[in-house]
């Protein structure tokens, strides 16, 4: 006998600031199990923590073989995001990242509710998300922070770590 389907939305009027974050790590050598594993009690513990402006977090496996672990946040708005990014650990974190993926690959992209989409891919080995079907470009310069790939309007638009720790 068929079943009626339940249908809902939600009413996302409160939140009109509203951030989704997609992050994943993949592992592309051996030795990126370890550092993916070794991310778990991180941000479980950062989660825990309850960042302000943190409204959701999400954990997912993407793909077993070869291992692709990814998230999910919701956040109040791109300035709750961003402060918490320059906050540590995280800052910490992606600076220690961007010297040494330790074997895996990182990748985000960020989708706001009033329409502005940015992403990164840091030692991706494969196309994914955007990077699938859009020009790949250097994150460099302009395009080297989240708030300026976003065209955000943000109080705190400066990089998590700036370009020139990194490349000199």
């Amino acid at each position: 006998m068929p079943t009626r389907v339940e249908r809902r939305t939600v009413d996302l009027s409160r939140y009109p600031d509203l951030v989704v974050v997609y992050l994943g790590m993949r592992v592309n050598r051996i030795t990126g199990l370890r550092t993916l594993i070794g991310f778990g009690p991180k941000i479980s513990n950062s989660v825990a923590a309850q960042p302000d402006g943190l409204l959701r977090h999400e954990n997912f496996v993407f793909s077993l073989f070869p291992m692709h672990a990814g998230m999910r946040q919701y956040w109040r708005d791109m300035d709750s995001l961003l402060r918490w990014t320059r906050s540590d650990p995280h800052r910490l974190w992606w600076k220690n990242f961007l010297r040494d993926s330790g074997g895996t690959g990182f990748w985000h992209e960020t989708y706001t509710i009033r329409g502005g989409m940015e992403a990164i891919y840091d030692d991706v080995a494969v196309p994914l998300g955007f990077s699938a079907f859009a020009p790949v470009v250097p994150a460099r310069g302009a395009m080297f922070g989240a708030a300026h790939r976003a065209a955000a309007q943000a109080a705190q638009s400066d990089p998590v770590v700036p370009e020139s720790e990194l490349y000199g």
